[in-house]
């Protein structure tokens, strides 16, 4: 690994170890790791069945419907990694002077409600 960053090593709710480096650099764990993962696995498969629904050519009102539940099912997940990093990364970047990670969660947060 580089010298110049600092890599983390966690272990989430389900054992399995992730690593990950951040520029600006602050304290940083993921508490919701397995329930962020077990949604998106929801929501793939979700899609999935949306994707058959096309391709069986299903009307089209009845597909709006379920790329509409996808769509919450993803927004959900977010709102669940949102309140996960300020729980978490937010307030140890705050408490280390990381003004930054405030500025990243900021932008990030404007992607993400375009």
């Amino acid at each position: 690994m580089e010298e110049d960053k600092k890599y983390h090593t966690h272990t989430s709710a389900d054992g399995s170890e992730f690593t990950h480096c951040h520029e600006g650099e602050h304290p940083h764990t993921h508490k919701n790791t397995k329930v962020v993962i077990n949604r998106l696995s929801r929501a793939i498969g979700h899609l999935e069945s949306v994707k058959r629904m096309v391709s069986d050519g299903r009307d089209c009102s009845e597909v709006l419907v379920q790329l509409s539940a996808v769509i919450s099912a993803l927004n959900s997940t977010g709102k669940v990694i949102i309140k996960d990093h300020i729980e978490n990364c937010i307030v140890d970047a705050v408490e280390s002077g990381d003004r930054k990670a405030i500025d990243d969660l900021n932008n990030a947060i404007d992607r993400f409600m375009k």
